[in-house]
């Protein structure tokens, strides 16, 4: 994967794709992946995951299938970077703008028996937001984060408990956003009650947005944000007819023709009293907006019991998880064959990982842990910088990202409190060896590290220095 080329073709070349496809995306169905519509379609299949990258966290594997490390060697340093837990809605939007509708639909005779039973729905995940607030941490968010802790100490107890003996600190860094410092606080609530006497090594949290909120401030990313490139792809997808078809199947289980009619005729432009930045106008995006609702409300199911399957068939949910996952994949994954502009900004964390790996290496003092908290928009990037499983295919230029080519799925990549740890081990002569998890699954560093015996999960530091120096 290399930098970013001159993309001025770019948007015509993916549109003349889609209608080269005549806009193919295929429905869901067990033999959809069978049908054969030309070079540039794309198709929707089962994808044993509906929610993408809002999926709340369970690990990836056991960890009784852990291998141990080789003979001799003791563990003295856990590296980590993970996304915050599942949370609430970001902002007062989806939720709004479908409350707004639903009242006039209400008042007009507009609605169906399911779209009333909306409003009741509707207005409790907004008594849920008021109560513990946009875009802050579920119940099950803090509980998500409070186990990775608490099996972090149990897998590698040797760190943790060489620490207290020493008295060596454990770091704690977020990027300062609400739900990745309530994160960390609920991931030392994990540590100490796993581990009580770490809690006075544990060092006050701090921010670290250039570490941890790169996306926001890395020049080169915010330009391709503002892209036509981008901007293209945006439209394309939208423009893929099973997406209307979806959204028109959603939104008449809930309203009336005539009330849909109204909506096609450009009625309604609906303004979120949040932001003030999201509309409300056409049927693709009433349906979008239920979307949002159906994915939020599993990692929401300690606070309120919000049930929004009654709106959403599974075939409708994969659809928009296609469309979620096709707009994260552009927007911070592997995007375009050629460029690594959505990804290269990550290297901030490979350095800070590596530079203590090598920093053990050479018998400094280090942490016995460094625990940082960041977002999808760090972790998507890093999974594509690090070519982890599932990033490791780019799209070519004009053809746009199909589940049948391409391995990249949100739900796997990044789903709520994602998280990629790196333990370090000491041996005789004082050689350093680092096992990586990925969602706490043993996951091999790239191609090019060679691990310290065929089929290890255990790599020298110094092969990771040198297999890892154009991910610095």
């Amino acid at each position: 994967m290399s930098r970013l080329p001159e993309h001025s073709r770019a948007g015509a070349a993916i549109l003349a794709a889609v209608a080269l496809a005549g806009g193919a995306l295929l429905p869901s169905s067990a033999n959809a992946a069978q049908q054969a519509h030309g070079p540039h379609s794309v198709t929707v299949r089962t994808t044993g995951n509906l929610y993408g990258t809002k999926a709340v966290y369970e690990p990836f594997q056991d960890a009784r299938t852990y291998r141990r490390p080789p003979a001799s060697y003791r563990p003295v340093l856990v590296e980590h970077v993970g996304r915050h837990g599942s949370r609430l809605l970001s902002s007062r939007k989806y939720d709004d703008l479908l409350w707004q509708l639903w009242q006039i639909a209400h008042a007009d005779g507009g609605l169906t028996g399911l779209g009333e039973q909306l409003g009741d729905d509707l207005q409790e995940i907004m008594a849920i937001h008021e109560e513990v607030g946009y875009g802050a941490l579920s119940a099950r968010g803090a509980a998500e984060q409070q186990g990775i802790a608490e099996r972090a100490v149990a897998r590698v107890p040797g760190v943790f408990d060489a620490a207290v003996a020493d008295g060596a600190p454990i770091s704690i860094v977020s990027s300062g956003v609400d739900r990745a410092v309530d994160s960390a606080e609920n991931f030392v609530v994990g540590l100490q009650e796993a581990y009580p006497e770490l809690a006075p090594l544990i060092q006050p949290q701090v921010t670290d947005r250039d570490l941890l909120y790169f996306h926001d401030t890395d020049p080169d990313y915010l330009e391709y944000e503002e892209s036509e490139q981008l901007a293209a792809i945006d439209d394309a997808l939208e423009q893929l007819p099973i997406i209307a078809e979806t959204a028109r199947d959603v939104v008449s289980r809930l309203f009336t023709a005539e009330f849909i009619g109204r909506v096609d005729a450009g009625e309604f432009d609906l303004v979120d009293q949040g932001k003030g930045k999201t509309h409300l106008k056409s049927v693709v995006d009433i349906a979008s907006f239920v979307y949002e609702l159906y994915v939020i409300a599993p990692g929401m199911d300690q606070d309120a019991a919000v049930d929004m399957s009654p709106y959403m068939s599974d075939e409708d949910a994969e659809v928009f998880a296609y469309l979620s996952d096709a707009a994260d994949f552009y927007e911070k994954g592997p995007a375009f064959a050629g460029s690594d502009v959505t990804y290269r900004m990550a290297h901030v964390l490979v350095d800070a990982m590596l530079d203590s790996v090598e920093a053990v290496a050479a018998g400094e003092e280090v942490p016995a842990a460094e625990f940082r908290f960041a977002h999808a928009e760090e972790i998507i990037p890093l999974a594509a910088l690090l070519e982890l499983p599932g990033s490791t295919v780019q799209q070519p230029e004009g053809e746009l990202f199909d589940y049948d080519v391409n391995p990249w799925r949100g739900a796997q990549v990044a789903p709520m409190a994602a998280n990629l740890q790196w333990d370090v081990y000491v041996g005789p002569r004082g050689r350093t060896i680092v096992r990586m998890l990925y969602n706490e699954q043993e996951t091999a560093f790239p191609d090019d590290c060679e691990p310290m015996r065929p089929g290890s999960m255990f790599y020298t530091a110094a092969e990771l220095t040198s297999c890892l120096a154009d991910k610095r």
